[in-house]
This record gives C-alpha cells, sequence and structure tokens, in this order.
C-alpha cells in the first residue's frame, strides 16, 4: 500500500494534456483546427479554436464547434439531431 501511495505521487492524476486536432462545424461541415485539452483519464476539459470564423460550442462533453455565423438554435438543433438531447449540468 505505501509503495502504491508513493508511486501515485510521482505522476499526479491532474496533469492536462493538449492536442490539435480538425474537427468540422457541427452545422455545415465546415473544417477548423482546435487546440483541445484533456485530463490525465482522457476526459474532455474544453477547447479553443485556432482557425478564424469558428467558435467552441458550449456545455457539451466533446470537442464541438460551429461557424460563427451559425445561430444558437441551429447549433442546438444540430448537436440534438447528432448526439440526441444535451443534459444542462447543474
Amino acid at each position: 500500500m505505501k509503495l502504491w501511495y508513493i508511486t501515485s505521487m510521482k505522476s499526479p492524476a491532474t496533469d492536462n494534456h493538449t492536442k490539435g486536432e480538425m474537427h468540422g462545424c457541427i452545422v455545415c461541415g465546415k473544417l477548423y483546427q482546435l487546440y483541445v485539452v484533456y485530463d490525465a483519464n482522457n476526459k474532455f476539459i474544453g477547447c479553443t479554436v485556432m482557425s478564424g470564423e469558428g467558435k467552441p460550442v458550449p456545455n457539451v462533453d466533446r470537442p464541438l464547434v460551429a461557424c460563427e455565423k451559425h445561430s444558437a438554435q441551429e447549433i442546438e438543433a444540430a448537436v440534438n439531431r447528432a448526439y440526441g438531447k444535451q443534459e444542462e449540468d447543474d
């Protein structure tokens, strides 16, 4: 037990890692370059859109992007169509 504790303290599970990923707009499919942050367990934390005219889609558990020109209603409809109704976090 003590050995596990010492070993786990050398590399804590709080280390985040980032990746550059290409994703298409959830509404129209236009490609954008994203800078995506994951935790040590590969759970999505957040993202930034590196290419212009795109914005991250809020309140989702995966990296999604949409064009700035699309309305919130269009984006919500596309997310619901692709992934089903999203639950709001409290």
